[in-house]
């Protein structure tokens, strides 16, 4: 059986272009889940110190990697979970993020006090189904 992913956007709720209120997958595959990504590269550096538009790209490009290197893209994501520093402007993540988005996942955003380096302004995590 082929796996098939479906993004739900039920009549009565919000319809966005960036993201799905609920998706469904069916058939036999694999789930793939990625821990929350930052803006370090990989050799250990931060990317756009201060920056977050520059730090959410380097985030996304750490998710395609690791998405990759599992066999699976961005098409096969179907849900991310995004934490942003308070303060940060969601809608400039959003602008630096959105080349890499594909078809449109659940998202669920969180503005947090801080994150494991005082540093990051973003982390991002992904589960993805192929």
């Amino acid at each position: 059986m082929m796996s098939k992913i479906q993004r739900v956007n039920p009549a009565g709720m919000m319809k966005s272009p960036a993201f799905s209120q609920a998706i469904i997958t069916e058939g036999s595959g694999k789930t793939v889940y990625i821990g929350g990504q930052n803006a370090v590269n990989e050799n250990n550096e931060l990317i756009g110190k201060g920056d977050l538009a520059s730090q959410t790209e380097q985030t996304m490009k750490n998710l395609q990697t690791a998405l990759e290197a599992c066999g699976a893209t961005f098409e096969n994501v179907v849900k991310l979970t995004i934490y942003l520093v308070q303060g940060q402007d969601v809608m400039t993540g959003f602008k630096a993020s959105q080349h890499y988005l594909t078809a449109a996942p659940t998202v669920s955003v969180l503005f947090v006090a801080g994150l494991g380096n005082p540093d990051y302004l973003v982390e991002i995590d992904a589960v993805a189904f192929v």
